[in-house]
């Protein structure tokens, strides 16, 4: 009955690794753009479909698309995300300079990871909810005994618990990447 209660939680974990990901800590990390949409022949790709994205240096990102028609496209796909990076493009590459971040938006950038923590705990709750539903039909359709229903619900408040504490783990090192000068 639990068998897929891991997988979930997993895809939740993995989900809130990819937007911590995109968050600006003002090092030069390819996942702060890769994931920026461009316009290529009518159709709407992820940059890294498009591009190689590389870190020239721990403040400098270098893209090289594989097909140079589309450097204005690229260029215009990275103004447009509102990330706050002024991409310069010399004609064969682009060459992002990452700002190093305030106090301010240090602190803006922690809140945000605060945010994003309490949106993957709620991504659990919905999945231990489901599961909640999944085993209380179970019970009342009478394939499980109470007992049994008992345990599975211990069993998976205890596996949320640890999946919780994991989200408590990343949002904690997150906040030290961010807040470390």
């Amino acid at each position: 009955m639990l068998t897929n209660l891991k997988p979930d939680l997993a895809k939740a974990e993995e989900h809130l690794h990819y937007e911590f990901a995109k968050l600006q800590v003002g090092r030069a990390n390819p996942s702060l753009i890769e994931w920026v949409h461009i316009n290529v022949y009518g159709w709407v790709q992820q940059l890294k479909n498009v591009a190689s994205v590389s870190v020239m240096d721990s403040q400098t990102l270098s893209i090289q698309p594989w097909d140079r028609s589309l450097i204005r496209e690229i260029d215009k796909g990275i103004s447009d995300a509102w990330l706050g990076l002024n991409p310069q493009n010399n004609g064969e590459t682009i060459m992002i300079k990452i700002p190093l971040l305030t106090e301010e938006r240090r602190r803006d950038l922690v809140k945000f990871a605060k945010k994003l923590s309490e949106e993957g705990k709620i991504a659990i709750r919905n999945i231990r909810q489901d599961y909640l539903k999944k085993i209380k039909n179970a019970e009342d359709k009478k394939e499980i005994s109470e007992d049994i229903m008992k345990w599975y619900e211990k069993d998976l408040q205890k596996i949320v618990d640890e999946e919780m504490d994991k989200v408590e783990k990343m949002l904690k090192h997150k906040e030290e990447e961010i807040m470390k000068i």
